[in-house]
Formats: C-alpha cells, sequence, structure tokens
C-alpha cells in the first residue's frame, strides 16, 4: 500500500485548499485514515482522521470548523479541506493509514505514511 498526497502550496490567509491522498493497493475497509502536519521544530499533530467503515470522523478541538476530512471511497482517494487557514496553519501535511482498532492521534500507531505535501499560508 502506498499514500501519494497532491494538492499543497501557497495560499492566502481567509482562503481554502483542499488536499488530497491517493491509495495505491489494498486499504481494508476497516483502516483508520489520517491527517498530519509537522511544522519545523514542532512535533507532529493529528488534525484529522476518519475511519473507512462507518465514515467516522474525528477532529482535535482545535480544529473543529477549520478542518474538514473525507473520502472517496470508489475512488480510494482521502481529502483534507482546509476553512479560512491561518499563517500557523503552514506545515507539510501527511496522510497515514492504521488499523481501526489503533485508531488514535499518535503518531507512532499509524504504519503506513505518505510522503506529505507542504501548505505555506501567508
Amino acid at each position: 500500500v502506498q499514500l501519494v498526497e497532491s494538492g499543497g502550496g501557497s495560499v492566502q490567509a481567509g482562503g481554502s485548499l483542499r488536499l488530497s491522498c491517493a491509495t495505491a493497493g489494498y486499504v481494508a475497509d476497516n483502516y483508520c485514515m489520517g491527517w498530519f502536519r509537522q511544522a519545523p521544530g514542532k512535533e507532529r499533530e493529528g488534525v484529522a482522521r476518519i475511519v473507512s467503515a462507518g465514515a467516522l470522523t474525528t477532529y482535535p478541538d482545535s480544529q473543529k470548523g477549520r478542518i474538514a476530512i473525507s473520502q472517496d471511497t470508489a475512488e480510494n482517494i482521502l481529502y483534507l479541506e482546509m476553512i479560512n487557514p491561518k499563517p500557523d496553519d503552514s506545515a507539510m501535511y501527511y496522510c497515514a493509514a492504521a488499523p481501526s482498532w489503533e485508531c488514535s492521534w499518535r503518531a507512532s500507531e499509524y504504519k503506513i505514511w505518505g510522503q506529505g505535501t507542504q501548505v505555506t499560508v501567508s
């Protein structure tokens, strides 16, 4: 299984941006898919996750209303829409997969990672 992110780039504060994560290979229906980000000098943090079976979405309190995760199960693409981004949202964004029973905000639980896509908000 490979995860390939795209859609990053530069965006002005208050705009919007949608990131994509294409899945190559088989990902079981009971996988947890997460979006994480990491800014220079900071720890990697989870910003959204979804359990494929049931499409249950979860966000940390700091991201509620500002970010939306969704998936196209037919095309095996995971999305992250950034709403009204701020300069503090600038980071490398990664998608990752973990077994559904290990679905959490701990990056160590996710065994499959994409290469990341850079987002810069100015």
